[in-house]
């Protein structure tokens, strides 16, 4: 089993503040499929998972509802626990730089309070 934890900035937690904003729907969608990475973890494997290209370690949790595509960008922080970090719906083929740039910013906020860098 792996833990799951959310970034949070301040008082605030991004991705709350957007699951907040999905119909229930679509949430528990998500969150069944958050639920599977935290039993699985990696051996959840594609097509739910997927690291991302030209990073070091931040990973996408990939939730297709109908033809919407969710992705959620985490990475492992410490053993058996992940941080997930932005939450956004992908309209595109490929994802947008700054959506990724946004969970390297968030990862390396953490790490830094923390002491990990």
């Amino acid at each position: 089993m792996f833990e799951i934890h959310y970034y949070t900035k301040g008082d605030s937690c991004p991705i709350y503040d957007y699951f907040k904003s999905l119909p229930k729907k679509e949430l528990a969608k998500i969150l069944r499929d958050v639920d599977l990475l935290s039993e699985y973890g990696y051996n959840l494997g594609m097509p739910h998972i997927k690291k991302m290209k030209g990073t070091d370690d931040i990973w996408e949790l990939r939730v297709k509802i109908s033809s919407k595509n969710y992705r959620i960008f985490y990475f492992t922080f410490k053993e058996n626990a992940y941080m997930m970090l932005h939450a956004f719906l992908k309209k595109s083929n490929k994802t947008p730089q700054r959506e990724l740039n946004t969970a390297i910013r968030y990862r390396n906020e953490y790490l830094e309070r923390n002491g990990q860098r």
